[in-house]
This record gives structure tokens, sequence and C-alpha cells, in this order.
């Protein structure tokens, strides 16, 4: 029999105006007293950041700005990065959210190939980026958050002419250039419309049951596709972002969101290996913590174990998805962890999700493994100028995922891995993602990852990266190698053991593998 995913109930998206701005579907219609963003420094409403965006972008469509003119935007989380990107899709730009410790030549990749003519950036970034001087650029300095707190500087507002009319942008229209984090080869600007983004911001809502009283620590930076879901689902319901840029103390993280009541945590694997097995979740009580959401990779099983043991009152979300596909593509329910450990669960409302073969036929569920492809309207329009990779990812109004996955009898998901993350060692192909669950049932780790090594006699072979639980090093290569022996199948056991203090990562905290292939001396 041929399993077919079925496609969750449609949003009733018909009903949107189609000429809707995001920055409207986001903000309207809410109270302009009710607490927006909570940081560390001070609170924002509702109604400053209405405001301020909106003056801001009468300012940029002052001095030149033009319907889909792209504009960079570099800068932590906070209220400058909100108010620039609200005011950005206001006055009918693209917005390009890059992390604000970038390298210089990458900067210059994406300036030169997005042709750049305006930048959002902090003060100290524009120091230590004098390429930004080519750009007509607005500074956090520029965005005053005192006294009157919503209004832009006298330097600003000189240049803007009040009640200007932005160019009007809506659903077809591009919202954002999300440049993928490009550890596997050149970033990419994957082509996100403001249909896109209301199509998967009504659907995650709808899943996670968001209302205006939920209240999310946010650490996941805003220029990441989940970061900006998180800005987006919250702004959207007239609920409360909780940012916090501290997560290299977990502990300051964890006591926070006590003291705020937050009543939602998101994170990628690292962060909830880290509060696992570095912090001292499992001692602590969160009354308010309604659900927590983990995504942007695999967290091994043995994690989430410990994640619903240290947080019984909490319901626990694994969600997978793409920035090609806006943020999100499917879920596992909460009440289904415990019977369907280790997968991604089905499709989210809205989208489509099949696991087809090599001639794009669903494939038969219970083993038979095949490629994830999505069709719905937060499927983006492609890459940036790459119309090669645009045409072999988006076919046929379909995004083609790379990952490769088996259906059960019910139609639930579950991630073999990417396609080009295998290892293929003695003729047999080995799953990179099934390695590194096994070696992380070893107590002593924190993290690992794992890499085809060339091999005279089997052809690949594996060589491990392991990150002590403890940060104390000795004898972990002894004790590692000795757990590989006594439970892994012989092939699976790492040629090489390579300990390190951490493993490299990208700025949304997931593990960059060409990092560790360049330490193989490999490509």
């Amino acid at each position: 029999m041929e399993a077919v995913l079925p496609t969750q109930p449609c949003l009733g998206l018909g009903s949107f105006d189609r000429s809707t701005n995001l920055a409207d579907y986001l903000l309207g219609g809410k109270d302009p007293m009710s607490v927006a963003l909570l940081t560390l420094e001070s609170a924002f409403t509702y109604g400053e950041l209405d405001l301020v965006s909106t003056q801001l972008a009468d300012h940029l469509v002052a001095v030149g700005a033009q319907k889909g003119d792209r504009a960079i935007l570099l800068s932590e989380n906070g209220f400058f990065w909100v108010a620039a990107y609200l005011a950005c899709l206001r006055a009918g730009m693209v917005c390009v959210p890059l992390p604000p410790n970038i390298p210089e030549k990458d900067l210059a990749f994406v300036a030169q190939q997005t042709d750049a003519r305006f930048a959002f950036a902090q003060t100290r970034v524009v120091r230590a980026f004098p390429r930004l001087s080519s750009l007509t650029t607005v500074t956090d300095s520029e965005l005053s958050v005192s006294s009157c707190r919503t209004s832009i500087t006298s330097q600003a507002s000189a240049r803007a002419v009040p009640g200007l009319r932005a160019p009007v942008a809506g659903w077809d229209d591009l919202a954002a250039l999300m440049f993928t984090s490009g550890s596997t080869g050149t970033p990419r600007g994957v082509m996100v419309t403001h249909g896109n983004i209301i199509a998967n911001t009504e659907s995650v809502i709808e899943y996670l049951r968001l209302t205006a009283q939920d209240r999310i620590m946010t650490v996941l930076p805003f220029h990441y596709c989940f970061g900006t879901s998180l800005l987006h689902t919250h702004l959207r319901v007239g609920g409360t972002l909780v940012i916090d840029r501290r997560f290299m103390f977990p502990e300051k993280v964890l006591q926070r969101m006590v003291e705020t009541e937050c009543t939602g945590f998101a994170g990628v694997p690292s962060h909830f290996q880290i509060l696992l097995r570095r912090s001292g979740l499992a001692k602590m009580r969160f009354p308010h913590l309604r659900y927590v959401q983990q995504a942007g990779g695999h967290l091994a099983p043995t994690f989430i174990r410990e994640l619903r043991k240290a947080l019984p009152t909490s319901a626990v979300f694994v969600m997978y998805g793409q920035t090609e596909a806006t943020a999100r593509l499917a879920y596992l329910p909460p009440e289904m962890l415990d019977q369907k450990l280790g997968s991604i669960g089905k499709a989210i409302p809205g989208v489509q999700l099949e696991v087809v073969d090599e001639s794009g036929r669903p494939v038969a569920p219970g083993g038979q493994i095949g490629e994830i492809v999505a069709r719905g309207e937060n499927i983006a329009l492609g890459y940036w100028r790459a119309e090669e990779e645009s045409a072999a990812t988006f076919r046929a109004g379909a995004l083609h995922t790379g990952d490769l996955a088996t259906v059960d009898e019910e139609g639930f998901i579950y991630i073999v891995d990417r396609a080009k993350d295998f290892i293929k060692c003695g003729g047999k192909r080995t799953s990179c993602r099934r390695l590194e669950e096994a070696m992380l049932e070893c107590p002593d780790l924190l993290e690992a990852a794992v890499v085809g090594i060339p091999d005279e006699v089997l052809g690949e072979a594996v060589k491990a990266f392991v990150v002590h639980r403890d940060k104390k090093a000795d004898g972990l290569e002894t004790r590692f190698a000795a757990f590989c022996r006594e439970r892994l199948p012989i092939n699976w056991i790492p040629k090489e053991i390579v300990v390190l203090e951490s493993l490299p990562k990208n700025s949304a905290g997931k593990v960059v593998k060409s990092s560790l292939r360049r330490l193989c001396g490999g490509n």
C-alpha cells in the first residue's frame, strides 16, 4: 500500500486581503499599551513599535527608498532590530537580515548579490564594517527610546517628510531574503514573500494555540528563520517576546524565565543539550511554562527523554522545517512523543508533505526511504539570482527538501538523514545522524558529530568529534572508545576520535559540518 500523507485542514487564508502588508498584519488591532518586547534594559509597547516603525518607513521613502529595494539588517535582537524590520516592510522594501558578526567577505558577497542600497545597523557594527559607508544607513543611535520614546531623533526626523505614503507591498511581494547559514557552501538567499510569512505564521499559531497571554523566552537570533518565526507569531497574537542574549550563562536565562513568567521557550538541539547537561534545569520549577519548541535539527531521543523528565508539566513540541519553507513544515503533537519518539510528526496546517521515491511516487510505509517533498503557501519563491539551484529544489510548485525519510503505517515521518550526510563504509551507506544519536547515549557526552574520512580498506571510515558534558576532557577519548566498542556495530566504531571544547556552530547554534571536514583536511 502506498502512503500519501494527509494534508492538514487548509487555513482560511482566502479571507485575507491579498494587499495586506506583513507589518500591518503583525501589528494591526493591538492594545498600544501592551508590552511587545521585554529586553534586559526596558519594556517596549505595541504602540511604540507601531509609531517608530511608521515614522522610520516615512523617512526611508523620503530619502529615496523604492518598492523592492534591498536593505541589509545587522543587529543583535532588540527594539532596534524589530523596529527596523517592520519599517522596512512598511516601506515596501526587502529586508536582508544577517548576523552582526558576519565575516566581512560574506557581507561583501551578500551586498553585491542583493545590490543593497540601504542598511540598518548598530553603531558598533558600522564601525566594524567600513563597507556600510557606501549604503544609506540608519543606526540604532538614530532611534530614540527615551523621553517621548516614540519618535525618531531630530537628526533623522529632519530628513523625513511626515505622512508619506509608502509603496504598497502585499501578499505576492518579497518581504525578505533569508540567507542560509552556508554550512555546506556559498550562502543562498531564500526569497520569502509577505504571503509566505502570513501563511506560516497562521499555521504555527494554530497548532501551538498561541494567545496574547503567551510570553516566549527568546534566545534565538531574529536573523535566523526560527527566531523570526517566534517574532511573527507572538506579534500577531499580541504576546510578548522576552529577549535575552546571555545564553552563554544558561542559569541566568533560566532564572529570568521564572521571573518574567515565560509560557514558552524555543531552541535548537545545542540549546537543550546545554540546558540539560550544563545547567540546573532539572532542579528548577517553571510554573508558567506551558510548552517548549525544539527545531533546527535533530535532538537525540536520549535528550528528549531527559527533557520530559526535567519539565514534566510542560508540553514538548518537536518540529521540523526549512528556511525554504519560511520556517515550519511539520510537528509532532506532544501527546504522541512517547509513542512516536524520533518522528518529526506530520504536516502543519495548510501544508502537504509526501515522502517520495526517485520517480516521484509516494514510498510504501514501514521502511522504504524517500525524499520529503512539501507544498503549501509557505513555500518560498526560490533562491535569489540562482536559477539552476532554484530549478533543482523548487520543482512543479513543490519544495524538494533533500531530507531522506520513512513513513510509518499511521503517516508519521521519520527522517533518516540529509541526502548528502552519509558515510559509505565497506560499501554500506551509514547515516551520520544515526551514528551521532547512538554515540550520544554515552553519559559523558554533551555533543557528538561524525564525518567520513578516507580509508584504504573500507573506502570511508568514521571520525568522531565529541564534547564532554562537564568540560573535563581527561580520559574521555579512552572511555568513549570503550563505549563505542561495547555498544556500536563494528562498522560504526570511529577510526579517529577528537575531543573538542565545543563543536563549531553558526550564529543560530547549529553545528557546521563543513568546519569539521576542514579539520580533517577534506572538502
